[in-house]
């Protein structure tokens, strides 16, 4: 019995743990970051511009490393970029400027729409990668 007490709190912990990484209010703020700075380039649906801004909608590098995906938008890009065989040509700035909780907000709400099904990404991890890249 206090086995089986302990499994039940361990599973209710972790998922209210995982509720809070991808909170309603944390989408809602994933979702205007991405309106105000990746909307332009990535288009409202996430299908990008063919040959100049990458699609994000299943493409291995937002539903793949989080931190290649946390590296790339902190670093920006300035050269032509292939992705999953195709190429895309256009710069994309540095979002370095974005504080942890806004990036991991927008890089949640990237991986969890457009028909992607990918993990959140945390404010500690972008912290992580941020201080690796300076």
């Amino acid at each position: 019995m206090k086995k089986i007490i302990i499994s039940l709190g361990f599973i209710t912990g972790s998922t209210i743990f995982l509720a809070a990484q991808t909170s309603p209010s944390s989408i809602d703020n994933g979702q205007k970051i991405y309106a105000q700075y990746c909307l332009t380039c990535h288009q409202a649906d996430g299908s990008g511009v063919p040959n100049m801004n990458p699609p994000l909608i299943k493409t291995s590098y937002v539903i793949g490393s989080k931190q290649k995906l946390i590296h790339w938008v902190l670093t920006g890009s300035i050269e032509n970029v292939p992705i999953d065989g195709k190429d895309y040509s256009n710069n994309m700035p540095p979002q370095y400027f974005l504080k942890d909780e806004e990036l991991a907000s927008v890089l949640t709400y990237i991986r969890s729409h457009f028909g992607n099904k990918a993990s959140a990404i945390t404010a500690a991890e972008v912290k992580a990668v941020r201080s690796k890249t300076k």
